[in-house]
């Protein structure tokens, strides 16, 4: 037997071996083409991937897990706001609409680190952009806890706490998990983001526990800690930013061939090139969904702010309304639920039609009744609707315009909805300072809602091309 010989027989049995393993040799070629796709400055951790392949374990479900206990810990930081409204006031003497002018700065600020965390997000990975907002967010939470005057509370809660906001997000959670999946994305969004009714659900009924027993200080100095601790160890063990870092592809992707033989990577939907913010805001589908966004955080933020407030004037005790508030949560669990798995199978945008016209029926619930039962009714279907649009908005964009762009999109997006959250809240306040009730702020929202369903319904569900 020759050299050459030898050389071919050795090859021959070598891709005997792989076919046995059902992995061809395009197939290496391909892997190894995508291990060397990893962005400069940023090593395939090798170690993981391995672990992954023999625990038979894809690692985006890991990305679930972790994105799910950030937002759990952020949930109780975000909705605790509410609890300490009253408390508050009675320490200070401050009125609403000056605290609910605060929670509109905050949720200014808020919305701005959501558009610098969704850039720096698609261009550096989301480990660090976790960390260094986490250090931020909880330091202006602690610091919080030791104010003395309004100025202060403007500051440290308005600002500080406001720019560490972004990173940990629905938002982000949700962009970072929708490039693991291509099957069963709706799901695995939807997933991730049930940390974030669960921990509303679990951890508001305890902050109003804290506060009662111990007061606001202790409440906020706790929320800080424990954030700084736990979304600092799940960023540094576990968080990578897409499947490329460990030389993976998404769930369910599939190379496609060429016409003239050999592989491509992976393309948007259709093949079409995936749009950029600049484009998808000269498509009129882009506007609608920003109108729809807006309503939405108006009418989330308002309830998460004032119900507590706005249940307790009519005799409702402080625990019975933090359990209410903590339920709003949990129902937003179901909510997520339901959204995920129905976008799979029937596009976002009815979704998230009938999610507004439930809430303009809501509305007129409270108007006409208020008792125990329908405090309870309001804030169960108010709370089913709470988190539908987080999942939906993210499958909706990369429906409409690709993933390669879905964090800053994304971010964009959700800065409008805080915005029109933090706008409403603090008018709720003013409203109440000016007539003694929440009744106008309930009418007007209602009348809103019906303009996000119609909006909704106008939104075009296709993928959007290059307006040129």
């Amino acid at each position: 037997m020759n050299q050459y010989t030898y050389r071919a027989v050795r090859f021959h049995r070598w891709v005997e071996r792989k076919a046995e393993k059902r992995i061809s040799y395009r197939d290496i070629l391909a892997d190894r083409t995508d291990s060397q796709r990893v962005d400069k400055g940023r090593k395939p951790m090798q170690h993981l991937k391995k672990t992954s392949q023999t625990s038979g374990v894809f690692y985006g479900w890991y990305i679930v897990a972790s994105s799910f206990f950030i937002l759990f810990f952020n949930a109780g930081a975000r909705f605790s706001f509410g609890v300490m409204f009253k408390p508050m006031i009675a320490d200070f003497g401050w009125s609403r609409s000056a605290i609910s002018l605060v929670f509109f700065l905050n949720m200014t600020f808020y919305a701005g680190s959501l558009i610098v965390a969704g850039r720096l997000y698609d261009r550096y990975g989301p480990k660090w952009v976790i960390i260094i907002s986490t250090a931020i967010l909880s330091t202006g939470f602690m610091l919080t806890a030791v104010i003395n005057s309004l100025l202060q509370f403007f500051i440290f809660y308005g600002v500080v706490a406001a720019m560490g906001l972004g990173g940990p997000s629905v938002s982000l959670m949700a962009a970072i998990t929708s490039k693991w999946f291509e099957k069963w994305r709706g799901l695995a969004i939807s997933i991730a983001l049930t940390g974030n009714s669960l921990g509303q659900f679990i951890l508001v009924p305890l902050v109003t526990i804290v506060t009662l027993r111990h007061g606001w200080r202790s409440a906020y100095l706790s929320i800080g800690l424990i954030m700084l601790v736990v979304n600092i160890i799940i960023a540094l063990l576990v968080m990578r930013g897409d499947p490329d870092a460990l030389g993976q592809g998404p769930l369910g992707y599939r190379r496609k061939k060429r016409k003239g033989g050999g592989e491509q990577h992976r393309l948007s939907s259709k093949g079409l090139r995936d749009l950029g913010l600049r484009d998808a805001m000269h498509t009129r589908s882009f506007w609608l969904f920003i109108i729809v966004m807006f309503v939405c955080g108006s009418g989330d933020f308002l309830v998460a702010t004032h119900l507590i407030p706005f249940v307790t004037d009519y005799g409702i005790s402080p625990v019975t309304a933090g359990s209410m508030l903590g339920w709003f949560g949990l129902m937003s669990l179901a909510g997520l639920l339901v959204a995920g798995p129905v976008s799979d199978m029937i596009g976002n945008k009815m979704p998230i039609a009938l999610t507004f016209l439930l809430r303009f029926f809501l509305y007129l619930l409270i108007l006409k009744y208020q008792t125990l039962g329908s405090f309870y009714c309001f804030a169960f279907g108010f709370g089913f609707t709470l988190l539908i649009t987080a999942p939906l908005a993210v499958t909706l964009m990369g429906k409409l315009y690709g993933l390669a762009h879905v964090g800053l999109i994304t971010g964009v997006i959700t800065t409008v909805h805080h915005l029109g959250g933090g706008f409403w809240a603090y008018m709720g306040g003013v409203i109440f300072d000016r007539t003694g009730s929440y009744q106008v702020a309930f009418v007007l929202s209602a009348i809103v809602a019906l303009a996000a369903f119609f909006s909704s319904i106008l939104i075009i569900e296709k993928r959007h091309r290059v307006v040129s």
